[in-house]
């Protein structure tokens, strides 16, 4: 029997281990990336950037870290090299098409509104239905269509389409004399041309995420306090000077498996709510005794950079940021080579931009907008069916089952969309659960089944994160989700010695291999 042809959009992280793992269970990838290498948006980044989260909680489960990189947080260029390494060594590279651009994807068979079982038999390979992906050689301009049997999205939230403020007519980027641009065109540049952009100049950066915390360290140390970098930003968010608050390493508090008896959980059965109720200040208390370390270790009462909401909210909402060698940036700041400035919202002038605040002004030369992407935009516009992109956009958070499925969409599965606190991490347990889905060692549930869950999830979010309940995330909670993972292929989720080790020990990648 020929095998089947599964699409995969995307040669970042989780393309590889979607085609590594499609590999393994004997079926045919063929993997589109747009650009000229592998790496996703590790492949065009910042000079300064570094892993975010310690190298043992982001490597792939049977191919550890090379004994030559010893840092803990490797640099972009080492995780790319990783990142090549893991493709050749699987012989991942023959499967994969650069420069080549998926500009839309069809379905070609029966609806999907009548289903009461997904692909409406419940098999992924049901015998109606292809899907037609047509490919764009962005180094020959030309197009083809590639009919295949099953597609995996592994697009990424954090690349292509630009979140840009909208601005009132008059108001915008158009009526500035200077250049406004987003952090993709910065991170396109390479290290000398970046520099050369900012050097000397007036600059301000917009949101103070991971992208505008990097590219203000690059702009400071270029330019220093003759032309300070502005960062102008609305809400603070919880940053990490380490990853061992009084010498216990993070993972402890957050990646074991007691640390999630403590916290409520979608679908969990009575005991485990009773387990949760009765041991939820145990849970607030380890959050503020992370928070007051924090506030020991960064002067952000100084700089009035105390978030109004807790550290285990930005936790679940995958929202904290690793802030590697703090008292530099501080240091930075107190000479003025960095100014923090919140707003809720602001304005371009000829010369700048005005804070609505307080009336006050900003003169730039450059405006960099460091503030995400259009991620929900990115997945639904690669469908060319409006329904379908109903269904990905209908509801604040894509509603996925297992965060992979959508319950409507069939023969095609979406894997990276959903983040985690170790991004490979996770996209590695999914592209298992995907592939053991394809060679059929499970069966999904009903429809209705699929979306009482998704209903839970999305619940479960609005609860623990408030405003932040949009985000596709399982922050927190990796250990409960990959549980559920494993026991859809038919694997022991207990992945420790005894029972001790399983609830106290942190876990890792390692632990699944």
């Amino acid at each position: 029997m020929d095998k089947k042809q599964v699409a995969i959009v995307g040669a970042g992280i989780s393309g590889l281990l979607a085609c590594k793992y499609c590999l393994t269970k004997g079926f045919n990838p063929i993997v589109f990336e747009s650009e000229s290498g592998i790496g996703g948006v590790w492949a065009k980044t910042f000079k300064s950037t570094r892993l975010q989260a310690p190298k043992p909680l982001y490597q792939f489960s049977d191919f550890p870290w090379p004994p030559s990189v010893t840092d803990d947080f490797p640099t972009h260029q080492q995780m790319l090299d990783y990142f090549r390494s893991y493709a050749i060594h699987f012989d991942l590279i023959p499967h994969i098409k650069l420069h080549s651009r998926v500009k839309g994807i069809s379905y070609d068979g029966p609806s999907s509104e009548p289903w009461s079982l997904w692909n409406s038999t419940g098999e992924p390979f049901p015998p109606n239905g292809k899907w037609n992906v047509t490919v764009e050689n962005t180094e020959t301009a030309t197009n083809q269509v590639y009919t295949v049997d099953f597609v995996i999205l592994c697009l990424g939230r954090f690349k292509d389409v630009p979140n840009i403020p909208e601005f009132p007519a008059g108001k915008g980027p158009e009526v500035f004399r200077g250049q406004a641009i987003h952090s993709m065109e910065y991170a396109a540049m390479d290290n000398e041309k970046a520099a050369e952009f900012v050097k000397g100049k007036r600059v301000v950066v917009v949101g103070f995420g991971k992208t505008g915390l990097d590219i203000a360290r690059e702009c400071s140390s270029i330019n220093g306090p003759e032309h300070p970098c502005k960062i102008v930003y609305r809400r603070d968010h919880w940053k990490l000077p380490d990853w061992a608050p009084w010498g216990i390493p993070f993972t402890y508090l957050y990646f074991n498996r007691f640390s999630q008896l403590l916290v409520h959980k979608p679908g969990e059965g009575l005991l485990l709510n009773l387990i949760a109720t009765l041991l939820s200040p145990l849970s607030w208390g380890i959050s503020k005794l992370v928070e007051n370390y924090i506030k020991k270790k960064l002067p952000i009462n100084k700089y009035d950079m105390v978030p109004q909401h807790s550290f285990s909210k930005d936790t679940r909402a995958c929202l904290i940021t690793y802030m590697p060698n703090p008292d530099e940036f501080f240091d930075e700041v107190e000479k003025g080579s960095i100014k923090l400035k919140k707003t809720q919202s602001f304005s371009f002038y000829d010369n700048g931009i005005s804070i609505e605040d307080d009336k006050t002004r900003i003169e730039a030369d450059i405006v960099i907008f460091a503030t995400g992407f259009k991620g929900v935009e990115k997945l639904k516009n690669i469908f060319e069916s409006s329904t379908f992109q109903k269904f990905i956009s209908g509801s604040p958070r894509v509603p996925l089952y297992r965060e992979c499925i959508h319950p409507r969409i069939p023969q095609l599965a979406i894997i990276g969309f959903s983040e985690g606190l170790s991004n490979l991490y996770v996209s590695e347990m999914r592209s298992k659960w995907v592939a053991a889905l394809l060679e059929g060692a499970f069966k999904l549930p009903s429809v209705d089944e699929m979306q009482k869950d998704i209903a839970r999830w999305d619940e479960y979010m609005k609860q623990t994160t408030g405003e932040y309940h949009y985000r596709s995330s399982v922050g927190a909670l990796e250990i409960w989700y990959n549980d559920q993972l494993c026991r859809d292929m038919g694997m022991n989720p207990m992945r420790k010695n005894g029972g001790l080790a399983n609830l106290f020990e942190p876990y890792g990648p390692m632990d699944y291999a």
